[in-house]
């Protein structure tokens, strides 16, 4: 909102929103406590959403069927499986392989005797023995089509792709409520549906249609919480609503742990989000939303029920200014401008910001959600692995609260990138029987992950004009899209390619991305830049600080 000049006996004051929150009906009291608790509900439900696929696809051991030894219910471990099947012990076995037949299978005695089979030949399986029936694996006979398997999460992942604009527009259109409600919804019955079906393609079809219009429910609990309180606490409100979710990841680890059926398991953590719809009836809409449209009458009696709920007072005068304030913004006419990319194309300075900002963007969504996805497949067990490795975001978060207003955003991004970094090259080359020393640097490197997430958020809104803020931002974390849905492939690339490939590609980004941080200016205790000529100065000079 811009400041409109509204006479008031014989003082001039300028009027917004944010001004009435901070002077009148309070920045974070009561009110916007228990709406930040509301919306915790949704934001846990977007967790259980984003992540279920690494449970519901997890990867299952299996082993060739062979059809003289097997019966009709085969054991997946029998005592005869080495005489069958390239291995060192009965727990450690080829899981795609089997030797070849023998031709001299005459007279052998015992159950599934070594002389039926040449070990000097092997050839791969035509059918399997799973280790259990918990995953999608199984009922779509994926076994050892890990490319295949891998792909569901990076389909999924482009759907996050297309509910931005589309949950954008309904936000925008018909406001916030009706934006969380229809995405919580969708992501409820379609989620529903999906633990039904008998296909792979019905399967990969109903992720990517889910989560292109129900994955929107995150944001909207972002928008609406944000808008509520006051400038002061929008970063903390941002924090917890990052807490909500990781905490939304630890109660899905858990859940996974003692409901093993995939289809089941499905069901548990969708039929739930179904209730989110009465949301609608209980969230107070908008405040900006409403006075963006005209309806003054509504945003007025909300203010006044924050005010009430925060034991404060509100002024008529001031919902009269700040009508009058919203109404003067809509009369100002918006001078006719370049397109947005031209104006970067003459900028060198702002052009080389837009280049190296995606790439950290593209690395913290790459490195975040690839160590979630490889969690469950470490050493030990995958659930406590995943829960440990979603907990220790949590403390990144608020570090990243912390220090970035005492020692400044360039240390955070940077320590927070090279500290991630070492520790993936340690996790790589370490040798594999430390595993206590393996979890701590894995852990280790998601907290500084973690940390940076926070913090280029921040940073990335302060190197762009107010003008264009929003533009460059949203074009930054599109082009970071590309590392989430790449990072759910990276099991893929281990167990094909190489077992620490996932560990170096992850180190690699981060090594360069903080690199990449020294080419962009320290804004801490700058005044936030209003049009491109200030933006290119900030590293030229510092401002005082605008508060």
């Amino acid at each position: 909102m811009s400041n409109v000049k509204v006479e008031s006996g014989d003082e001039t004051k300028g009027v917004d929103l944010d001004r009435i929150l901070v002077e009148e009906v309070g920045q974070f009291g009561r009110y916007q406590i228990v709406t930040l608790l509301l919306a915790a509900l949704p934001v846990i439900f977007s967790a259980f959403a984003s992540g279920e696929y690494i449970f519901t696809t997890a990867r299952i051991s299996t082993r060739c069927l062979i059809p003289q030894c097997d019966g009709p219910n085969p054991v997946y471990a029998p005592d005869w499986v080495l005489n069958a099947i390239p291995g060192t012990s009965t727990s450690s076995f080829d899981n795609c392989a089997r030797f070849s037949n023998s031709s001299q299978t005459a007279d052998a005695s015992g159950v599934c005797p070594a002389a039926w089979f040449d070990n000097s030949r092997t050839e791969e399986c035509q059918a399997y023995v799973y280790q259990n029936t918990d995953s999608v694996v199984y009922d779509f006979d994926l076994a050892c089509d890990e490319w295949k398997r891998s792909q569901i999460g990076s389909i999924r992942t482009i759907g996050t792709l297309l509910v931005l604009p589309i949950t954008g527009y309904i936000s925008d259109r018909w406001g916030r409520r009706v934006a969380l409600t229809i995405n919580a919804f969708n992501t409820g019955w379609i989620g529903l549906v999906r633990s039904f079906v008998n296909s792979y393609e019905w399967f990969l079809a109903l992720e990517v249609i889910e989560s292109s219009v129900g994955a929107g429910a995150y944001s909207s609990c972002y928008i609406l919480v944000t808008e509520l309180v006051g400038p002061k606490y929008r970063v903390v409100a941002g924090a917890t609503m990052s807490t909500m979710f990781a905490l939304g990841q630890v109660i899905l680890g858990f859940i996974a742990w003692g409901v093993h059926p995939w289809r089941t398991l499905t069901q548990v953590l969708y039929a739930p989000q179904l209730l989110v719809v009465s949301y609608f009836w209980i969230l107070s809409e908008s405040v900006r939303w409403l006075m963006s449209k005209g309806r003054y009458d509504e945003s007025e009696a909300i203010l006044k029920k924050v005010a009430k709920r925060n034991k404060r007072e509100i002024s008529e005068k001031s919902l009269e200014s700040l009508r009058a304030s919203a109404e003067a913004e809509k009369l100002i006419e918006k001078p006719k401008e370049p397109w947005l990319p031209i104006l970067v194309l003459k900028s060198r300075v702002i052009l080389s910001r837009c280049i190296v900002s995606p790439v950290w963007w593209v690395t913290n969504t790459f490195v975040y959600y690839g160590m979630s996805i490889n969690a469950v497949n470490l050493s030990g067990n995958r659930y406590l692995n995943y829960v440990a490795v979603t907990a220790v975001e949590i403390p990144g978060y608020w570090a990243a609260i912390l220090l970035l207003d005492r020692i400044g955003r360039k240390p955070v991004l940077i320590t927070g990138y090279w500290l991630c970094a070492a520790c993936q090259f340690g996790f790589a080359f370490i040798p594999g029987d430390n595993e206590g020393l393996s979890m701590a640097l894995y852990l280790i490197g998601k907290f500084s992950i973690a940390m940076v997430m926070t913090s280029v958020y921040v940073y990335t809104m302060e190197i762009y004009p107010t003008k264009y803020r929003h533009s460059l931002l949203a074009f930054s974390s599109m082009v970071g899209r590309l590392g989430s849905i790449t990072a759910p492939l990276t099991p893929a690339l281990a167990l094909e390619v190489w077992e620490s490939l996932p560990s170096v590609l992850f180190g690699t980004f981060a090594l360069i991305s903080g690199c990449l941080i020294f080419t962009t200016p320290e804004t801490l205790g700058t005044k936030m830049p209003d049009t491109m000529e200030e933006a290119e100065q900030l590293s030229k000079k510092k401002a005082k600080t605008d508060l």
